[in-house]
């Protein structure tokens, strides 16, 4: 009984870690008539360096909020429009919520989870071009702050 009751409990502690560090992924997502419940890109080590690929090739993150990747024939993959959901409904896009991200990732013990690691990936990419595209000093700092506090969670995450 009490392991039942530890496995319960612990399968409650990834639930709300799940939806503490990405709330965006606990909501229902509507994607043309099919709903996807926290979508990941990343299924297998195939899956990795199609990710990286698409890096490598550009993907752009708009004003808007829309996402898109620079290879029409990579765009077109069906996976690729997963990762489209992903940083479209999923990945903070304000700086308020990037910084909430990083408060909550130094307060979680262990390791981050997969897609946790996969979103938080993806959401130093996005401070990255932010900060980039940042016209004043001041911008460019907050996002640069947040780009190195990013990089240093991904990192102690790798190396513990």
């Amino acid at each position: 009984t009490k392991v039942l009751y530890l496995s319960k409990k612990y399968l409650y502690y990834l639930l709300l870690t799940k939806i503490y560090l990405f709330p965006a992924a606990s909501s229902r997502l509507k994607r043309s008539l099919a709903f996807v419940d926290n979508p990941v890109f990343h299924h297998s080590f195939k899956d990795a360096h199609l990710l990286f690929e698409i890096l490598m090739t550009g993907i752009h993150f708009e004003p808007s909020g829309e996402f898109s990747v620079d290879d029409g024939e990579l765009a077109s993959l069906r996976q690729t429009k997963e990762l489209e959901v992903i940083c479209e409904n999923i990945v903070p896009k304000d700086l308020s919520e990037i910084l909430r991200l990083i408060s909550q990732i130094s307060q979680t013990a262990g390791h981050l989870h997969q897609d946790d690691f996969e979103r938080t990936l993806l959401t130093l990419i996005y401070t990255t071009q932010r900060m980039a595209n940042s016209t004043s000093t001041h911008q460019r700092e907050a996002w640069a702050q947040s780009f190195v506090h990013l990089y240093k969670a991904l990192k102690q995450d790798l190396m513990t």
